[in-house]
């Protein structure tokens, strides 16, 4: 497995646009912070890989801990913010809804191996937290979640989300996230499923099928549990007929 590394110096001199130095440092920190944490990566140690002054990154970044946190979303592209906003009209059917969710969820899987670093660095972070993770949550995990949570509840008619409601929300999810989780294991066990664009394009439109019938059958299930119980109504048990027994005259 291949780590990225910095994008090589620009061909026109010292002096790189201040977008390519930038994105320089941004990654270069991504592959640092994922390897070995928060606390134990220097700036220092970053600016030298990265081959900028140790004072770009207070440029850029403001400090240590905002070069990590633009470690945490920008690589991934795009923002929970423009995930939320898909949903926003009402009258969005949910099939087209979870679509668009899907799409949105498994795009950055095409980033490749800087997905697999941001991943990595997302489970340090598990590991060995800092403030970073409450933010990530806040930022971009709780605004989708809830969006989710609204369509699913306008599909099965609730007006307030339930715990079950919540629960498929976290399990429609769950679908898009074990494929960052499982990059690895997707590799070894099948390699063609994450080869290219358009096989992650496929990914996409599988799950939005997986999390449509999962949907389904959390309506059925409450269609039976709201069903009234039809009752079969009893008669009393007649009594058995007594025989009648015939009596011999006497001769």
């Amino acid at each position: 497995m291949t780590t990225p590394t910095a994008p090589p110096p620009p061909s026109r001199g010292p002096r790189s646009d201040g977008v390519e130095a930038r994105s320089r440092i941004l990654y270069t920190a991504l592959r640092l912070f994922a390897e070995g944490g928060f606390a134990k990566t220097s700036t220092r140690e970053i600016a030298k890989a990265a081959g900028v002054n140790i004072a770009a990154i207070s440029y850029y970044f403001g400090d240590k801990a905002g070069l990590y946190a633009a470690t945490f979303n920008e690589p991934m592209g795009g923002s929970a913010n423009d995930l939320v906003k898909l949903f926003e009209d009402p009258a969005l059917p949910t099939r087209e809804a979870l679509r668009l969710y899907m799409n949105a969820y498994v795009e950055p899987l095409k980033r490749g191996e800087i997905v697999r670093q941001c991943m990595r660095l997302h489970m340090r972070e598990m590991v060995e937290p800092t403030s970073q993770w409450a933010e990530e949550i806040e930022r971009d995990v709780r605004g989708p979640h809830e969006a989710l949570v609204g369509i699913l509840c306008r599909h099965l008619g609730v007006k307030k989300a339930d715990d079950d409601v919540h629960r498929l929300a976290l399990a429609v999810s769950g679908l898009a996230m074990q494929l960052f989780v499982m990059q690895d294991l997707v590799d070894t066990l099948r390699p063609s499923l994450l080869k290219s664009a358009q096989s992650i394009d496929t990914w996409a439109e599988r799950l939005h099928l997986y999390a449509m019938a999962m949907l389904e059958a959390e309506a059925a299930r409450r269609a039976a549990t709201a069903a009234p119980v039809s009752t079969i109504p009893t008669t009393p048990a007649s009594k058995p007929a007594t025989p009648k027994t015939s009596r011999k005259k006497s001769p």
